[in-house]
């Protein structure tokens, strides 16, 4: 399959060092960009780039106007890194569209992580349409689930929900997040409603339910 092209913004050279590394090490292709100004050149000028991590603090142009220019174009997966955790920040991210929203200093590996599931989730990184995590078994297309070789039967969000974990093994999710990807934004209730969610998940997978972790005051996790 052909590399998926990366466009890493950010003005410190170490920082975009560092990304590239771990990225070219996954197997995808980086195009680097210093500034606003110069991302927003790369982007026009190359028209197959699938995702962009973007950092929010930048000379010439900011993160914010970069993925605002953008969005008017383009529904490209983008990353925004950031040096302040800022509660504020995050919800404009998500308003302009952000896909992650990741706080300095963070884990190279799990920026790949994040940037593997979010491409698996816009169907660029792969066209498997079946995922597999120790025993579950999630037939996209038909839209149906086996654990251990037997199927159990989920509702629409409890399919997605399992489907969102276990495309983010691994990685603790927030309840904000959990409603933004699976809910698709549109849902303005109490964030606790994953809860509900969760436990009857948990119930209909039997065993394979505990592979769910609750994370105290934040949301959940899929562990193999």
């Amino acid at each position: 399959m052909e590399r998926l092209k990366i466009l890493v913004v950010d003005d410190e050279s170490r920082m975009r060092k560092l990304v590239r590394d771990f990225l070219v090490k996954a197997g995808y292709d980086v195009v680097e960009a210093g500034d606003g100004e110069e991302a927003l050149d790369c982007f026009y000028n190359q028209k197959d780039i699938a995702l962009i991590v973007l950092d929010v603090m930048m000379p010439k142009m900011d993160g914010w106007q970069v993925c605002r220019e953008i969005r008017n174009y383009s529904k490209v997966p983008v990353i925004m890194l950031t040096a302040r955790g800022d509660e504020q920040d995050e919800l404009q991210g998500f308003k302009l569209g952000v896909d992650e929203y990741i706080s300095k200093p963070f884990s190279p590996k799990i920026l790949v992580a994040r940037i593997e599931a979010i491409l698996r989730r816009t169907n660029q990184a792969s066209d498997e349409e079946k995922l597999i995590c120790n025993g579950i078994e999630i037939d996209k297309a038909a839209h149906q689930v086996f654990i251990d070789g037997k199927p159990i039967d989920l509702s629409y969000k409890e399919f997605e929900l399992l489907t969102y974990f276990v495309e983010n093994k691994g990685i603790a999710l927030s309840r904000e997040k959990i409603l933004n990807n699976v809910w698709n934004y549109d849902y303005f209730g109490d964030a606790r409603t994953i809860d509900t969610h969760v436990k009857k998940l948990r119930s209909k997978m039997g065993e394979k339910g505990e592979m769910i972790k609750t994370i105290w005051g934040m949301g959940y996790k899929l562990e193999e």
